[in-house]
C-alpha cells in the first residue's frame, strides 16, 4: 500500500512541475469573452497588445512586415490557421486589417476569446 502512495505523490510532483512550465503567451491580454467552443489545431498566433504592439508568434513586428512574417510562419501549407489574439481595447481597424491579410492569402482565421 505505502509503495501505492508514493506512486501517487511522485505523479502529483510531476505535474505539479510539469504545469509550471506551460505558458499560453508572453503578452498579457485581456481578450473578449465568448461562449464558442476552442480550436485545437493552431499553425500561427498573432498577438495585438494595447498599446497596439503586434507579434506573429514570438516575434514582434510591424504593420509593414506583418504579411511577410504570417506567410514565413505558415511556410505555404494548406489551410494553415491563423490564431488572433487582440485585446479588447485595441482599435477594430487593425483587427480587420489582420483578417484581411489572412483572407487574400486564404488562410482560415480564428478570433481567440476568454470562454469565461
Amino acid at each position: 500500500m505505502s509503495s501505492m502512495t508514493d506512486i501517487v505523490f511522485l505523479l502529483l510532483i510531476f505535474f505539479m512541475i510539469a504545469s509550471t512550465l506551460v505558458t499560453t503567451s508572453a503578452l498579457d491580454l485581456v481578450l473578449p469573452k465568448s461562449k464558442a467552443q476552442t480550436v485545437k489545431r493552431k499553425d500561427v498566433t498573432v498577438n495585438i497588445s494595447p498599446e497596439q504592439q503586434i507579434s506573429v508568434g514570438t516575434v514582434i513586428v510591424g504593420m509593414n512586415e506583418l504579411e511577410r512574417e504570417i506567410m514565413k510562419q505558415t511556410g505555404g501549407k494548406e489551410e494553415a490557421v491563423v490564431i488572433l489574439r487582440a485585446d479588447k481595447s485595441v482599435p477594430y481597424e487593425m483587427v480587420v486589417k489582420v483578417m484581411d491579410i489572412s483572407y487574400r492569402n486564404k488562410l482560415k482565421m480564428v478570433a481567440a476569446t476568454d470562454p469565461s
